[in-house]
């Protein structure tokens, strides 16, 4: 859908920025890194706003002048050492070509469609097309993993878990609570915690993360209804979101990803 010319840039952009946090964040696995390049984005379509008017939508447009801005600043990627979940699990884990990273979380998270995965990449569909089906059959590849699920919403969970299991991985705990969740994760060394960010009355999906981050280092995937409302880039916020309701590919793109790329 073209958009109408009537809101200023800045407008279009502010709607446009939290989903290229998520996607930048996702992309490399820090939210410091993820938001700099995000930042970079956005002064240059302020400057020059026919780089991102010329896309159908500014969504698109700005994602697309995002990876035009790697090729000459160099790459995306997070360089950080081996001392991470993905070192610690090279023997187990098989590693995601970039493109495929790249057309995976664009269309499973972000939601575009391949021909405009192609304008953002700049690459023919046919590749892109490619590239989908490789990253899928990858995932399907990736050894199983512990996983703690925090979500204070029955029905939920045991959805989020049957995902979880399908792709291959193990459960080790569902919390509700703060207290469950810092518990299970002491008894049971999850290599990725899944994490709602409100839970019931005043216990948060956020404070219980924070308490298991005391003790281990470890990914971590918050999801939320509201993905906006956490990707200000005004304080420290997680570095991969995914919205309710998900799918199964989404999930699974998630858990590859952050298993991937984070250092924390």
């Amino acid at each position: 859908m073209t958009e109408s010319a009537g809101p200023p840039i800045s407008d279009a952009l502010a709607w446009a920025l939290p989903f290229l946090r998520r996607y930048a964040r996702a992309l490399t696995g820090s939210q410091k890194l993820g938001d700099e390049w995000v930042r970079l984005s956005a002064e240059v379509a302020l400057q020059q706003p026919d780089l991102v008017a010329e896309a159908k939508g500014t969504k698109l447009g700005l994602f697309a002048l995002f990876h035009r801005l790697r090729q000459p600043f160099g790459n995306l990627e997070s360089n950080e050492g081996e001392d991470t979940v993905k070192g610690r699990l090279k023997d187990s884990l098989t590693e995601m070509a970039p493109l495929q990273r790249q057309v995976l979380l664009l269309t499973v998270l972000e939601g575009f469609s391949l021909n405009d995965v192609a304008h953002i990449l700049d690459i023919d569909v046919a590749q892109v097309s490619r590239a989908f089906e490789e990253a899928r059959a990858e995932l399907q590849r990736v050894a199983g993993i512990r996983v703690l699920v925090i979500e204070d919403e029955p029905i939920i969970a045991l959805d989020v878990a049957e995902i979880v299991r399908n792709s291959g991985h193990q459960v080790v705990g569902i919390a509700a609570t703060e207290k469950t969740a810092v518990e299970l994760a002491k008894r049971h060394s999850p290599h990725l915690v899944l994490a709602d960010v409100q839970l019931r009355g005043l216990d948060s999906g956020i404070s219980a993360v924070s308490q298991i981050m005391n003790s281990m280092s470890i990914p971590v995937i918050f999801v939320t209804g509201y993905p906006e409302r956490l990707l200000t880039g005004e304080k420290v916020e997680p570095a991969f979101i995914i919205s309710k309701p998900f799918n199964p590919d989404v999930l699974r793109a998630a858990i590859a990803q952050a298993l991937d790329t984070v250092t924390i």
